[in-house]
């Protein structure tokens, strides 16, 4: 049973290796306009990703691209000896979570109020190399 656990731990770790991830938090952006923008990119290669972000006109393909090379110079980072164009690196994951609302206040007519949520949102980005490299 130890053996197996063994085998076990070394093949998760290897599969670690080939991967990485970035966080952006809090930023100011409604989730639902964030997702706009992420369904665009999941599961795409990373040079196609950047392409469809680069050219993409919404505020919030600015910020992914951000944390898309965010992630793939933290993928670099833990793969030094590796080459990125070999590797065929492609967006496993990407998840945009709801964050903190700040809530204000807006006049409406005959002195009532209307509430204003400014939203905020979470993402998280795994990357994932496509072939199994040797290391």
């Amino acid at each position: 049973m130890g053996v197996r656990k063994r085998q076990m731990a070394e093949r998760l770790k290897a599969e670690k290796k080939q991967m990485a991830f970035a966080k952006l938090n809090n930023c100011p952006t409604s989730p639902r306009k964030m997702r706009l923008v992420a369904d665009l990119i999941r599961g795409e290669g990373v040079e196609k990703a950047l392409a469809i972000l680069r050219f993409n006109p919404k505020e919030a393909s600015r910020r992914l691209e951000k944390l898309l090379l965010s992630a793939l110079a933290n993928w670099e980072a833990k793969n030094e000896e590796a080459n990125v164009e070999d590797a065929e690196l492609f967006i496993k994951e990407i998840r945009v979570d709801s964050a903190g609302m700040l809530k204000r206040l807006r006049p409406a007519p005959q002195g009532r109020a209307h509430r204003i949520r400014k939203r905020s949102n979470h993402v998280t980005l795994v990357l994932e190399s496509n072939n199994n490299m040797e290391s």
